[in-house]
């Protein structure tokens, strides 16, 4: 479980590109939750290698920008996902299991999101997938 033990337990630290960072990789988390705990003190937050099905449950994060989530199982996307993220420019979904478009239609609320990631989705095999999404999510610039 995301405990807030677990969260002041993680590695925290300035990036390369000089962001705060959260790491909390590999921790056999299965749902978000307890995020509030980190008082909005983060750029990027790496959720990559859990268990995570659903993205939601975050709390509001105007500092953060960064999203990874590769390597989890993530079929969807919760409907308040946007509201919640602001600010998020960067979303990194590689290796999970969105299978339709109805399951990313909260991102068309991200009016900042630039870079996405559906790499290995089973999304990318769907006809026309790269020009829906262009349709679907104007900001994007940069796609898997």
């Amino acid at each position: 479980r995301l405990t807030i033990d677990v969260i002041m337990n993680a590695p925290a630290f300035r990036n390369t590109l000089k962001e705060r960072e959260l790491d909390l990789r590999g921790n056999k988390i299965p749902r978000i939750e307890n995020l509030g705990v980190t008082q909005d003190q983060f750029d990027v937050i790496d959720l990559s290698n859990n268990q995570i099905e659903v993205l939601e449950d975050f709390p509001v994060l105007k500092r953060c920008t960064t999203i990874f989530m590769h390597n989890n199982i993530v079929k969807t996307i919760g409907e308040n996902f946007a509201e919640c993220l602001p600010n998020l420019h960067t979303l990194m979904l590689s290796n999970n299991d969105i299978k339709e478009f109805k399951d990313i239609m909260p991102l068309r609320k991200c009016k900042n999101l630039l870079r996405l990631s559906l790499y290995l989705n089973p999304i990318t095999t769907l006809p026309n997938y790269k020009l829906i999404m262009i349709k679907l999510i104007p900001s994007l610039r940069f796609l898997d």
